[in-house]
């Protein structure tokens, strides 16, 4: 299930909704980002993001899709939110069920790094100084990279 949405949502219930009635799943592995109060400038007060509709579930559902070809797994949940959030609210999630913790690790690594780099979503933080758009961390360009080799 691939979700965006302005609401929050609470992990462990998606993780129970994940595995349900499931015998042959032997690992979830799950990451859930927080909107921290410090980024560009240490004074986060809030974060507004953006997405465009249908473009952004399809450039998730592509990314899925990749890493279910790339490993044996039995379900992925991802979660994004949009619109505004405040320091310590949950952003994203992604849960990934394998037979197997190698795969689920893997999988849910390689969704966060594509989801970073080729989803369209747009950050705005709000700050006590102004407000203004987050570029792309090339931290996070290099991370992707490492999956286009194997």
């Amino acid at each position: 299930m691939i979700s965006v949405q302005t609401a929050p949502f609470d992990v462990g219930t998606e993780q129970q909704v994940l595995t349900r009635k499931r015998t042959d799943i032997g690992a979830v592995v799950s990451f859930t980002g927080l909107v921290r109060d410090f980024n560009e400038r240490p004074d986060v007060q809030a974060l507004t993001l953006e997405h465009y509709p249908g473009m952004t579930e399809q450039a998730l559902q592509d990314i899925v899709a990749e890493a279910e070809a790339r490993w044996a797994l039995q379900g992925i949940r991802l979660i994004h939110r949009v619109g505004r959030l405040e320091p310590g609210d949950p952003i994203v999630m992604v849960a990934v069920a394998s037979a197997h913790r190698r795969h689920a690790f893997e999988a849910c690594d390689f969704i966060m790094d594509y989801l970073k780099t080729r989803a369209p979503f747009w950050k705005k933080e709000h700050t006590v100084s102004g407000h203004y758009w987050v570029a792309e961390r090339n931290t996070d360009i290099e991370d992707a990279k490492r999956w286009e080799a194997t």
